[in-house]
């Protein structure tokens, strides 16, 4: 009878972290993503507030809000949540335990020049 070994320890953790897929709900600005909120929660309100008016009908416009909200509001959320964070946060993970930790601003690649501080200014 032929019987596997289970994987133990830090190799099955890092086996089972890299199996599961990262979403990412966040838009590549802030004001882009605000304006996809907008028109998704447009479109679920003005569909129910509109159903007295025109009738049922109105409620088709709601599932265009899923494509807006890229799912649902909680999903929009979510990547609002992480448009804002971009950048300022890194995930890091050692021994099965993940941390959220502050970004080093030299990790940020950024194209703007930055002042050599060990270099003295020259005086006038």
């Amino acid at each position: 009878m032929n019987t596997a070994k289970p994987a133990q320890g830090a190799q099955a953790r890092a086996t089972a972290q890299s199996a599961a897929p990262e979403m990412n709900f966040a838009s590549k600005s802030l004001p882009r993503h605000l304006a996809r909120g907008a028109i998704g929660f447009g479109l679920i309100i003005g569909s129910i507030a509109l159903v007295p008016v025109a009738g049922p009908a109105t409620l088709l416009a709601a599932p265009l809000a899923l494509i807006a909200f890229r799912g649902c509001p909680t999903c929009w959320m979510v990547g609002l949540a992480q448009t804002i964070s971009r950048g300022r946060l890194e995930r890091q993970c050692a021994d099965g335990v993940c941390t959220l930790t502050r970004a080093h601003p030299s990790a940020k690649g950024t194209d703007e020049p930055t002042a050599r501080i060990d270099v003295p200014a020259p005086s006038r």
